[in-house]
């Protein structure tokens, strides 16, 4: 079974931004705890773009580069930094900058960066900013991918339901009727879901709305063959196609039930790989999974709240 993975652009920040020639710099990971909120008003108005799906059901959204656009972004809360694709670079002959450490699920290599003046998603932006540019494949090869670096400690909604994508100040919420909050805490500038396990096993879980399916290490698959429960069904071999075109097998198989926070699921779909990816979050000797759009999509919304640390899902 081949799974078209137009999609895993995990931690493109990783490392830092260096001048040629000089060694690499790992950047700073943010805390685990602490707001990363402080200078966001609580009055500041919230910011609405409406977005479109592609063919796997994540989020595009329009976004400008120097006046120019709008072009198709995929929305991806797995990438710490935001990208263009190679044509669209070259399309608007945007000035090359230093090369830069990006990390794939496939590994870490350095990429050449091009320099944005401006970056608009709605009506936020950031100025000046170098970011990779890379040839991304697939049919429905994107303009570049949206990562997490515009945030600043908002709030981001993804509203699969009503086609929105909204930016907000850092709001305390608790759970309602069809409404989940989870705790979570921040690495690399991500956040990982704290509160989940299976068989009663804590876990760490990342969203990743770029990522079409969802993936588990090799932690977590030894905990689940060593429960009382094992897998649902029969395993089956998967061949994994990156954003830019590295190729990596897993084995699909289903978890019978999992907990995410006061959610229970079962049946859960899982490519098992030995992925960078865990490496980079160091996450490698410890049970955990990447939380795909097979599984966002099947909420209404999905709200990441990177100044307090939470991840609420809406439930139809």
């Amino acid at each position: 079974m081949l799974q078209d993975r137009r999609l895993m652009l995990c931690g493109l920040a990783a490392a830092a931004f260096a001048a040629p020639g000089a060694a690499l710099a790992q950047q700073t990971p943010s805390p685990a705890d602490g707001d990363a909120g402080d200078g966001v008003s609580p009055d500041e108005a919230a910011a609405e773009v409406a977005t479109g799906r592609d063919a796997a059901l994540r989020m595009v959204a329009p976004v400008m580069i120097n006046g120019a656009g709008p072009f198709n972004f995929m929305v991806d809360t797995g990438a710490n930094r935001s990208c263009v694709s190679r044509e669209l670079a070259e399309r608007l002959a945007l000035p090359a900058g230093p090369q830069a450490a990006v990390s794939t699920v496939a590994g870490r290599s350095l990429r050449p960066t091009v320099h944005v003046d401006r970056l608009h998603v709605g009506p936020r932006e950031q100025r000046k900013v170098n970011v990779p540019s890379l040839k991304l494949v697939g049919e429905e090869a994107m303009d570049g991918i949206l990562g997490v670096d515009w945030l600043k400690g908002r709030k981001l909604v993804l509203d699969f339901k009503g086609r929105m994508l909204s930016i907000t100040p850092p709001r305390r919420e608790s759970d309602a009727p069809n409404r989940v909050v989870v705790p979570a805490r921040r690495r690399s500038g991500q956040l990982t879901m704290v509160d989940a396990d299976v068989d009663g096993q804590q876990i760490s879980a990342m969203i990743d709305s770029g990522s079409e399916l969802t993936i588990g290490n090799p932690a977590l698959r030894r905990l689940v063959s060593r429960s009382n429960h094992g897998f649902v069904g029969p395993q089956s071999k998967v061949t994994l196609v990156t954003v830019v075109g590295e190729t990596f097998q897993g084995d699909m198989a289903y978890l019978p039930f999992m907990r995410l926070g006061g959610l229970n699921l079962g049946n859960v779909p899982v490519v098992f790989a030995d992925s960078h990816v865990f490496d980079m979050w160091g996450l490698k000797s410890k049970p955990a999974l990447v939380l795909g759009m097979d599984l966002l999509s099947e909420f209404t919304a999905v709200a990441l709240d990177f100044g307090l640390s939470t991840v609420r899902f809406d439930i139809a």
